[in-house]
């Protein structure tokens, strides 16, 4: 899934979609974790799913400074993200892991473009960069786990 996150013309919209994103990948990581038998790697990725629910809680607060009121839940996609995971269930820890990259890959560019959306004010720059800066560190993780197993 290739997403158009980072592309909205209001920061007001951007923030709103990243809550979105952020509320699918908690479900994504939530299926994940339940799935994951290397209790290693369970641990890692309980970790990220924290992330995710720290980026929640971010954007929620400057969704409320924007004025407007942050979503509670995810979108459509979130069948197709946690969807991803359970299908790959049936194949064992590396393919619930190559579906969790794909999801991270999703998040890492909304957020590289958020980081340099036009209107995004310093406090929102500053909150997205950290983002990036996870999502990053998730996505590495997940790419040498991979290629570990």
């Amino acid at each position: 899934m290739v997403t158009t996150i980072g592309t909205e013309s209001s920061l007001t919209k951007l923030v709103e979609n990243l809550i979105h994103l952020e509320y699918d990948a908690i479900a994504a990581y939530e299926a994940a974790v339940d799935r994951i038998d290397d209790t290693a790697v369970k641990e890692t990725m309980r970790g990220f799913l924290s992330d995710h629910q720290n980026h929640v809680r971010a954007l929620g607060e400057l969704s409320r400074e924007l004025g407007d009121t942050p979503p509670t839940g995810g979108d459509a996609k979130q069948m197709l993200t946690k969807g991803k995971v359970v299908m790959a269930d049936m194949a064992g820890d590396k393919a619930i892991l190559q579906a969790m990259k794909t999801n991270e890959d999703d998040t890492n560019t909304a957020y590289e473009r958020a980081a340099g959306h036009d209107d995004a004010t310093p406090a929102a720059k500053t909150m997205f960069d950290g983002a990036l800066a996870d999502e990053r560190r998730h996505k590495a993780w997940i790419e040498e786990t991979i290629a570990r197993l």
